[in-house]
């Protein structure tokens, strides 16, 4: 879930209250506050907690709800987790450790620590792409089976023979969940439960539709949304995430555009091609 900010760059929670409330009409299952589509490594400590005892509020249990807490400072984030105030969340959502590079060893003992730590069940945050390092096949299926409170993943490395690994090898009970849009499909198609979604920011209805087509195996009707949704959803990253989708919302009469530094609005030409193709799909369900 975006982060809505004012012009003058403070959180707007009027903005953020219809924000909940469009994605959660749009039919989601649950909603995460403060991951990387939120925002939150500009957010402040006191800003965070402000957004999650909001959201929790706002949502007021009409949908699940999980908190963003993540790291490369593995005693900080423990001592976080050790603060955080549950109410009204199912669930924690923590990235592997950014920058470090720490080893797979390194990397199990990172969640080994969280997973004590956690008064709430834990999703990994597997995105290469942003950390710098990957967490390996037998690393997640290791964690899933040694700590029974790490139950799924958010998967965005984008390897599919990864993927068939863990999901020969993990607990029956334990989550694969698309992390990036382009691939929810095909990996739901290989035994994945869903998705953890940006563009479900701006059109929950047709992504939250999709993912259900796909848990009852029409795969031909879920097709049909998923090529509907190509072009959009790669407008969505050309220019950074979440300022494709903070366009697309504004369209929508949503929120603002704003973002924090080092992050930047989209051009004026990415602009207006996410309002033309928001116009094609905002009817699609």
């Amino acid at each position: 879930m975006i982060t809505p900010f004012q012009a003058d760059g403070q959180v707007d929670y009027e903005a953020l209250g219809r924000v909940i409330d469009h994605i959660i009409d749009g039919g989601v299952e649950y909603l995460v506050s403060l991951g990387t589509t939120g925002e939150s490594a500009t957010l402040s400590n006191d800003e965070r907690k402000q957004v999650w005892a909001y959201t929790a509020g706002r949502v007021n249990g009409r949908a699940g709800l999980v908190a963003g807490i993540g790291g490369n400072n593995t005693l900080e984030v423990v001592e976080q987790l050790k603060q955080f105030d549950t109410t009204g969340y199912d669930a924690i959502l923590s990235a592997s450790p950014h920058y470090n590079k720490p080893t797979q060893e390194g990397i199990y003992q990172h969640y080994r620590a969280l997973s004590q730590a956690s008064p709430l069940p834990m999703i990994l945050y597997n995105v290469p792409s942003r950390t710098g390092s990957n967490i390996s096949a037998a690393t997640i299926v290791r964690l899933a089976t040694d700590f029974k409170n790490i139950i799924g993943i958010k998967e965005a490395g984008g390897n599919f023979d990864q993927i068939n690994e863990v999901m020969r090898d993990k607990p029956a009970d334990f989550m694969m969940i698309s992390g990036d849009d382009p691939v929810t499909l095909p990996m739901m198609a290989l035994g994945g439960v869903g998705v953890i979604s940006v563009v479900g920011n701006s059109l929950p209805a047709p992504v939250s539709n999709m993912v259900r087509l796909c848990l009852a195996g029409d795969y031909t009707a879920a097709q049909k949304i998923h090529s509907s949704l190509i072009d959009f959803t790669r407008l969505m990253f050309v220019e950074g995430s979440p300022a494709g989708t903070k366009a697309a919302m504004k369209h929508l009469g949503i929120c603002g555009d704003t973002l924090r530094l080092p992050l930047v609005q989209v051009s004026e030409s990415t602009a207006a091609k996410i309002v033309d193709e928001t116009k094609k799909l905002s009817y699609v369900e």
